[in-house]
């Protein structure tokens, strides 16, 4: 089992979405960043994925999820209406994928970037590091480890 990072602006779609629909797999699309994509590609079923709460007043981790169905063409790519089309993109040769994802739980308090920054042991994470703005990264398991540890010390 690997660990994952995913932002999303709770305006989009929030943990409490989740939750409002527990056992329903939610389609993670619209990635059009090539790195990013490379890492939904790389997602298995069962894998384990922290939700981050990005472009909002409150930033942080909110809560888990669970990665339930594995890479497919992501349907917003063909959408013309779609904020996520891309003209270039085919059905015979699509450029981006989509994950399913299906809520775990929320955490018992949101963990702030403020506070995993200082945490050591997590300098090495792509999520601290500057100028880093992907929307899907990889977690070691160590890292997975801290920043849970972070919940039950709030």
């Amino acid at each position: 089992m690997a660990y994952w990072l995913v932002k999303t602006e709770p305006s989009e779609w929030s943990i409490d979405d989740f939750a409002a629909e527990p056992g329903r797999a939610v389609p993670w699309d619209g990635v059009r960043n090539y790195q990013a994509r490379n890492f939904l590609l790389r997602m298995s079923r069962g894998d384990s994925v922290l939700v981050y709460h990005s472009s909002c007043r409150r930033i942080g981790v909110a809560g888990i999820a669970r990665v339930v169905r594995e890479a497919y063409p992501d349907p917003s790519q063909f959408d013309g209406a779609s904020p996520y089309f891309d003209e270039k993109s085919t059905r015979e040769a699509p450029r981006w994928v989509a994950v399913d994802l299906q809520f775990e739980r929320r955490l018992s308090a949101l963990i702030p970037l403020a506070r995993i920054r200082e945490c050591p042991g997590l300098e090495e994470m792509p999520l601290v590091k500057k100028g880093n703005r992907l929307s899907v990264m990889p977690v070691t398991a160590g890292q997975w480890e801290r920043i849970l540890s972070l919940e039950e010390n709030s």
